[in-house]
């Protein structure tokens, strides 16, 4: 399951969570994520959803969100431009049956991710839907919406992985915006 949302609205941010399941021969594991990427970064906002992030994960395991902010921070960074797409979240992958987990722990905390999801996105849409915004707001919204580009289409995984295995070029690319500039 993937949702990319690029709300028309510079004050709403962008969201992206997916999860996954693979599974390979005799080879299983897990894979996802959830992370924010605001226009304009609101200290309420980020800290209401790292805080939700942190009590999904602890109720899993007390290192998931320490480990997985740090992964989300390291992957979400936009080398070329030395900055990062949006506040983070987490990311993880190739979560499979070890280290004490068994496979239902690992399914059961990647469902509890999908699951947030809306208690996450939906007080930020109510809280920001209704701000006005001006000319100028909606161009720095393109702005961070290239940004977003730039990161999915150079150093994406899943959209490389995608494009180079001849998958179907529309549905590799709907995690990018409808409009941005540079």
């Amino acid at each position: 399951v993937s949702i990319v949302i690029h709300p028309n609205h510079p004050f709403v941010p962008i969201i992206h969570m997916n999860v996954r399941y693979f599974e390979a021969g005799h080879m299983w594991w897990f894979g996802g994520g959830i992370d924010l990427t605001p226009h304009y970064i609101d200290e309420g906002d980020a800290k209401f959803f790292h805080t939700h992030l942190k009590k999904v994960c602890d109720t899993y395991n007390s290192s998931y969100y320490t480990d997985f902010k740090k992964w989300a921070d390291d992957y979400f960074f936009i080398k070329h431009r030395n900055e990062t797409r949006g506040i983070g979240g987490i990311f993880f992958d190739r979560l499979s049956e070890d280290k004490g987990f068994s496979k239902d722990d690992r399914f059961n905390f990647v469902k509890a991710v999908g699951e947030s999801f809306l208690a996450l996105y939906l007080p930020l849409i109510e809280k920001n839907r209704d701000k006005p915004f001006t000319d100028e707001n909606r161009q720095w919204q393109l702005l961070r919406r290239g940004r977003y580009a730039e990161f999915n289409l150079v150093y994406d995984r899943g959209t490389k992985f995608g494009l180079f295995t001849n998958g179907r070029t529309e549905s590799i690319l709907m995690s990018l915006p409808p409009l941005a500039r540079w």
